[in-house]
């Protein structure tokens, strides 16, 4: 009875208004697909993940399951509109596997690095033979580079008399 009273107020109320059309799947409930669109950049970043180099393979090996210090990686995500080989947000470094098609696309790397860099992040490079004939060595450098970024350099105390007075 409520509800019948209820839209009889409004009704009329919302004649002329154009409602914006439903969302993905017609408003049918299909889910969280519904309410974000697939980004295909990341459809492509797990064809990568599904098809990775040897190289990528064996560096994965050492760097999954937080094996490395303790922190978490993650392989071929999308940063802005770029894939990276892998990550770690936590430190903020991007390791990248260069493969021969990289010495012709030097422009391009460039810019990539520097979009990342803008976004707060270190890039380390190292090419794939590099990895496959050098696997400890290449640890030992991303071991090093996620060190260096727990621990930043010290700010020096602000100078006498600059402070705020408690008093």
């Amino acid at each position: 009875m409520v509800v019948a009273l209820l839209y009889q107020e409004i009704s009329g109320y919302f004649d002329g208004f154009k409602f914006p059309p439903p969302l993905a799947g017609g408003g049918q409930g299909v889910g969280e697909a519904a309410m974000k669109p697939r980004h295909s950049l990341q459809a492509f970043a797990r064809e990568l993940r599904n098809s990775s180099t040897d190289a990528e393979r064996l560096l994965w090996r050492y760097l999954r399951n937080s094996q490395l210090e303790g922190i978490k990686f993650r392989r071929q995500q999308v940063i802005e509109k770029y894939i990276v080989d892998f990550v770690s947000f936590e430190k903020r470094i991007v390791i990248e596997l260069d493969g021969g098609q990289h010495a012709e696309n030097i422009q391009y790397d460039e810019r990539r690095d520097d979009c990342l860099r803008t976004n707060g992040f270190t890039v380390v490079r190292f090419w794939n033979n590099d990895v496959i004939e050098n696997i400890e060595g290449v640890v030992e450098v991303i071991r090093q580079q996620c060190l260096e970024a727990a621990s930043p350099t010290p700010q020096p105390p602000p100078a006498r008399g600059g402070g705020v007075s408690m008093s």
